[in-house]
């Protein structure tokens, strides 16, 4: 593992914490960087806010503060770490390059980064991360707009998206995005996502069924959160949008993304945390994504299927057949999804697919579901 240290500005911890809260579990970045070790978490701030027009730097101390008060989950007994902030370069593409460097060397590693930001184009350098792994990911924005931006434009806190997409080689194969606002989303970006096949669940989808966003964080391996996705009145902020998330629901979509086998980073931005209510929740999101990372399954399907149960539906207007599986150990879901015949693979016919029951249900009904379509096309 190449040597990061040199990208963190360390942090004091100087507080005598119980030994039940997480200030006397965490190993920080203090007078010594801590040695990193595998299948653990490593949560660090980036201090970088002009890609969203502001040379503002914003205080963490008290959002450390509301963190390392809360007290370690009940079967937590992986490593954590602080390893401190990532200051601005010289040049916004300076932060960008270090973050991207810190994400590939943690992630080879297995150990997942829990990056608090920061404006929202750092996910760009979270992504290059994984470019320099040549690794295929999926992403899950938690978000009230798509942030798309201009194939023109350089990257920004609202437009980070369409840059991602025009790197080549692209490693993209999907972008989800959780918690759409109509009011905020172009016609023309609507269309754009609808023709790459990326898929949307919309805030009140969210909140007549939360269940409905699992399946899209469980299939991601970069999950971040736009802090202005959450209703002004949980942050006691007037500036940011009416509606939203509410804080309970946030930190339940915190805890799905942590549980999910796949996810390998996670991320909090736009967090201007210019107020306590703002540092408490941020707090509490990490604390439930880390509880989340505990009460993983490794359930996965794949090699043998003994410990799932198969589901055959036919489809008798179509002519095929639909294959699921149901975890016995979670009671999750999944579908296979064929390679088209022109990409078939030596080795690989299908891929597999988290979905939930109603996918199920309604292939049941003959219907074919959106995301067994979407996935079939994004193949071929």
């Amino acid at each position: 593992m190449k040597d990061i240290s040199i990208y963190f500005k360390s942090v004091e911890n100087n507080e005598r914490w119980k030994e039940t809260q997480l200030g006397a579990y965490v190993q920080w970045n203090g007078e010594a960087f801590p040695a990193l070790k595998r299948k653990s978490c490593a949560l660090f701030c980036v201090n970088e806010n002009r890609g969203a027009g502001s040379n503002k730097t914003v205080d963490f101390t008290a959002f450390r503060d509301r963190f390392y008060s809360l007290h370690v989950g009940r079967d937590w007994d992986s490593p954590i770490y602080d390893l401190g902030e990532i200051l601005p370069g010289k040049e916004i593409k300076d932060t960008y390059f270090a973050l991207s460097n810190v994400v590939t060397e943690l992630v080879k590693k297995d150990i997942i980064p829990i990056i608090v930001g920061g404006s929202q184009d750092l996910i760009y350098s979270v992504y290059k991360g994984y470019q320099q792994l040549e690794q295929m990911v999926n992403m899950c924005s938690v978000d009230y707009t798509f942030d798309l931006g201009s194939f023109e434009k350089e990257v920004n806190s609202k437009g980070y998206l369409s840059q991602i997409m025009m790197e080549r080689p692209c490693y993209l194969f999907n972008n989800a995005n959780i918690g759409l606002q109509a009011p905020y989303a172009d016609k023309k970006e609507f269309e754009l996502f609808e023709k790459l096949y990326f898929d949307v669940c919309r805030l009140g989808e969210f909140n007549s069924d939360f269940k409905v966003a699992e399946p899209h964080l469980r299939n991601a391996d970069i999950v971040n959160i736009d802090f202005g996705a959450i209703r002004c009145s949980e942050l006691n902020d007037s500036s940011l949008n009416p509606n939203g998330f509410y804080s309970d629901q946030i930190c339940q979509i915190a805890r799905y993304a942590g549980i999910s086998d796949k996810v390998t980073s996670f991320g909090v931005f736009n967090t201007m945390l210019d107020n306590a209510s703002k540092s408490s929740l941020l707090a509490e999101i990490i604390w439930y994504f880390i509880d989340g990372i505990t009460a993983r399954k490794g359930d996965f399907p794949i090699g043998s299927k003994n410990g799932y149960k198969k589901f055959s539906v036919v489809l008798e207007q179509q002519g095929f057949e639909l294959i699921f599986y149901k975890s016995h150990k979670s009671g999750r879901w999944w579908m296979e999804v064929p390679y088209p015949p022109s990409k078939s693979r030596q080795y690989e016919r299908h891929v597999l697919v988290p979905c939930n029951k109603l996918d199920y249900e309604n292939a049941m009904k003959n219907e074919i579901p959106d995301l067994w379509w979407k996935t079939y096309h994004k193949l071929s």
